[in-house]
């Protein structure tokens, strides 16, 4: 029996548990499509604002020991030119990232896509390196309810709240989400970090402080998955350093429902997708699961 690779997050349905993350390509529907037909269940877009952003001056990303560090600063076109841009696509899963500080500014961005094949959106409440939005947003559970509360009111689309590690307890944003409506939780954002030149004594991005990503955030996304899905009843889309099959068991065994992929493709390696899918399947044939969900926690019966 061929294993079934389709996966549940809520109301939201896939057939593939791997998505592409935020952030980590820009917003071209041709991408979009390569990404999808290479493996991919959903494909996550750049987070949008309601105004076009320029973000930060270069070096915004820097590759190091264990992955990278990036301070892009939410480089968007804005959420009303995306919303033109996707309004013809037919084929491909597009989950919408948002960003944004209050409630009016949420919901004047998902009105924009009203017209548009949209599968869900993904709140981004939780970027470690940019003021008044992200982390600063993430880290006020009432504003966390609040915005889910209006977005949910909003649209009919299912509603994930990204969450990050900031100065409060991540599982305050998570239960304010919960509170909101919200239908599901990405888990993790990448985590504050800094690098400096020793020979320059310069620091390595032009922001100073960024954002952490790759393998070496792994351990720290899994644990906050696990924490997540033992103490909430809601379906967790697993985040961080995920590049083979391997890891992203890990975070299915830990609780998640599906995972996504960043910093792996960020060389253009769009093939991790296949053998995160093939591996999977090989892994199930193996082990005798014949789908995803047989699978999704096991590690909290230990």
């Amino acid at each position: 029996m061929t294993p079934d690779l389709s996966v549940s997050i809520g109301p939201i349905s896939l057939g593939r548990p791997a998505m592409l993350a935020s952030g980590i390509l820009g917003i071209s529907l041709e991408v979009f499509g390569r990404i999808y037909r290479s493996g991919a269940g959903a494909v996550v877009s750049k987070s949008l604002s309601k105004e076009p952003w320029d973000g930060y001056p270069n070096p915004t990303i820097v590759g190091i020991k264990g992955g990278y560090l990036n301070a892009v600063g939410l480089s968007n076109p804005g959420a009303p030119y995306f919303a033109k841009m996707i309004s013809q696509n037919k084929d491909v899963p597009i989950i919408v990232s948002l960003v944004g500080s209050i409630e009016d500014e949420f919901e004047f961005m998902v009105k924009q896509f009203e017209n548009s094949n949209v599968t869900a959106y993904e709140l981004n409440l939780s970027c470690p390196h940019v003021e008044k939005v992200g982390l600063e947003v993430g880290d006020d559970p009432r504003l966390v309810t609040k915005i889910v509360s209006r977005v949910k009111s909003t649209t009919k689309a299912p509603v994930i709240a990204k969450v990050g590690l900031g100065t409060t307890n991540y599982l305050d944003t998570v239960k304010a989400a919960i509170d909101g409506g919200a239908d599901a939780i990405t888990a993790i954002n990448t985590i504050r970090a800094m690098g400096i030149d020793v020979e320059t004594q310069r620091p390595l991005l032009s922001h100073k402080i960024g954002g952490l990503s790759g393998p070496a955030i792994k351990p720290v996304a899994v644990r906050c998955v696990y924490e997540i899905a033992s103490k909430y009843k809601i379906p967790v889309i697993g985040c961080g350093g995920v590049s083979t099959w391997e890891d992203a068991l890990e975070f299915i065994f830990a609780g998640a429902s599906a995972i996504q992929v960043g910093s792996a493709i960020g060389d253009g390696w769009i093939d991790v997708f296949s053998e995160i899918n093939d591996g999977i399947a090989n892994y199930m044939k193996k082990k005798g699961f014949s789908n995803i969900s047989e699978m999704v926690g096991l590690a909290k019966r230990f």
